[in-house]
């Protein structure tokens, strides 16, 4: 019998290693799923003397997308923002570690598909989301709880396959 513990210890390993090549590495199970959006207070990005916190945006559905200037993947991702925006989705920006101040004249220049964004200078609202990179974006619904985490950019596919079921979910 101890000759085929090392064997069974192989096969189960095995077994993990043959499942984990069909899970997706952008799917990263967030515990947030199912609880309370983390509470902040955060100076609003061109509007001097202003704040947002979640408990402004309750009563809605809405998005909170992470992004900083600095992201390749969060400027793939600005057009389909910009027409999800169009289209009347909330969608509040998060700019995140944006140390050099760049995220205003970007949104300036580009145009802006946020209701507003606020200013995560030092990323410890980030921190509190379980952020580990950007682009990542936050389905939060009428009562402030966190209903999905999507990690990467939005793109019109992803928009349609995992985010609209959702949202239609959401609004009834």
């Amino acid at each position: 019998m101890k000759r085929f513990i090392p064997f069974l210890v192989f096969i189960v390993l095995a077994v993990f290693l043959y499942l984990g090549l069909y899970l997706n590495p952008r799917e990263v199970p967030s515990p947030f799923i199912g609880k309370p959006a983390p509470a902040f207070t955060l100076p609003v990005l061109g509007q001097p003397g202003q704040t947002f916190s979640p408990e402004q945006a309750k009563g809605k559905v809405w998005l909170l997308n992470v992004w900083a200037p600095w992201c390749v993947s969060c400027r793939q991702e600005h057009p389909v923002l910009m027409q999800l925006a169009a289209s009347g989705v909330a969608i509040y920006g998060l700019n995140w570690k944006d140390k050099d101040g760049e995220a205003e004249a970007l949104l300036a220049r580009q145009g802006s598909p946020y209701v507003l964004t606020v200013d995560d200078r030092d990323g410890r609202v980030g921190i509190d989301y379980g952020v580990t990179g950007t682009p990542e974006t936050f389905v939060i619904d009428k009562e402030g709880i966190i209903r999905m985490k999507h990690i990467g950019p939005i793109s019109p596919e992803v928009w349609q396959k995992k985010f609209v079921p959702l949202l239609k979910e959401l609004e009834t």
